[in-house]
């Protein structure tokens, strides 16, 4: 069983690798805001998993562990998104003129 599961843990990461390096640089924004939305969908797992009763200390800890990654992610992700985003706001004309004369 353990074999069989680390094997399809393998097979996942090589697959995930040969699609995301595919993916066009125009595109990476709204993957990241998908995979935020999956990763918060994890953190309410974990936190239900850690709710139960019935794991070890070590499960606990390990539990607790993968949250905090978890949160740290998702948090990051949407950052980075939301600067991303800011990138391709149209500026005022105040902005605009005001860089222009700047630059002169």
């Amino acid at each position: 069983m353990l074999l069989t599961n680390l094997a399809i843990l393998v097979l996942a990461g090589f697959v995930g690798y040969a699609v995301i390096s595919k993916v066009p640089n125009t595109l990476h924004t709204p993957l990241m805001s998908g995979t935020n939305a999956i990763h918060g969908i994890v953190l309410i797992g974990g936190l239900l998993v850690l709710g139960l009763e019935g794991h070890g200390f070590l499960n606990k800890v390990l539990l607790v562990i993968a949250i905090v990654f978890g949160t740290i992610n998702v948090v990051g992700g949407f950052l980075v998104t939301d600067r991303m985003l800011e990138m391709f706001k149209q500026r005022s004309p105040d902005v605009v003129k005001r860089d222009e004369d700047d630059a002169k």
